[in-house]
Formats: C-alpha cells, structure tokens, sequence
C-alpha cells in the first residue's frame, strides 16, 4: 500500500488515483499521520503531496520525522520535494514563480525515473526552490528555471 501524505494539493486524489490504475492500493491521509499509523497501515511507499504552502511560513505543515526510519521509499512532490529538504538538511529558497509546462530533463536515471525520456514535459507550480541537496541525495531532474527538480 501507498501512502499518499496531502499537504493541501489539488492533484492528491489524482495521485492517488493514479497509483490504483496501475494496480497498486493508495490511500490518502492527513499531513500530520504519525509513523506509527503508517507503519500499522503497513505502507510500502510514501509519497508527500504538493501544496500551496512555503516551509518557511509561520505553522506551516511538516512531518513526523520517524517516518524516515520506516524503512520505506518516500517520494516529495513540490511542496513535499522541499519539506524532504528542508527538514533533513538542504536548502529551500524562495524564487521566482514557476508555473506550467516545463521541460523535465533526467540528468540521472533512476528507479523512479525508468522508462522516461531525457526530456519530459511536466507540470511546475511553486514559488520556493530546493538549491542545495541534503547530504545523501542524488539530483535526477532539473528544469530551465529549477535545478534541483
């Protein structure tokens, strides 16, 4: 089972959805679920949604830092792409507002990227930009505007 973590995007349910049409069960749950709920849920996989929020903002919606011991793959999705930065130690800045099509290109395949192209079209909408990894991670895609995508 994957667990979809909503950080207020509007694409949560697509995700989800997504997800069950290639045969694999989805759920969604709040932001603030624990490790420990994930874990008795028995996730394989964690994916952290978008949302409209900057991690810098006063209360701004974070994560239950056990979850990174679970032991399970966790994928950041823009605004989850700069939590995961921000809370194990890259660095999230604010930017100029990248919103729309944008060209994806792969500068390391991956798991996560096998079966894509050098160049995709995607989707971009956020205002802030990861620009430094945290120590472990590998780049795999950067946009014109987003180095670090």
């Amino acid at each position: 089972m994957i667990a979809v973590l909503d950080y207020g995007s509007q694409f949560s349910h697509l995700i989800a959805r997504r997800i069950r049409a290639l045969g694999v069960y989805a759920e969604i749950f709040p932001n603030a679920t624990t490790a420990a709920a994930l874990k008795n849920k028995k996730v394989e996989g964690i994916i952290l949604s978008g949302g409209p929020r900057s991690v810098y903002e006063n209360n701004a919606p974070t994560i239950d830092k056990s979850i990174f011991v679970l032991g399970v793959p966790i994928l950041g999705v823009c605004y989850g792409h700069q939590l995961l930065a921000h809370v194990l130690g890259g660095k999230v800045v604010p930017s100029s507002k990248e919103y729309g099509k944008e060209t994806l290109t792969v500068v390391k395949k991956s798991q996560l990227l096998h079966g894509l192209g050098k160049k995709e079209q995607v989707w971009m909408s956020h205002g802030d930009s990861v620009v430094r990894l945290p120590q472990g991670f590998t780049l795999s895609g950067s946009t014109p505007d987003c180095k670090i995508a």
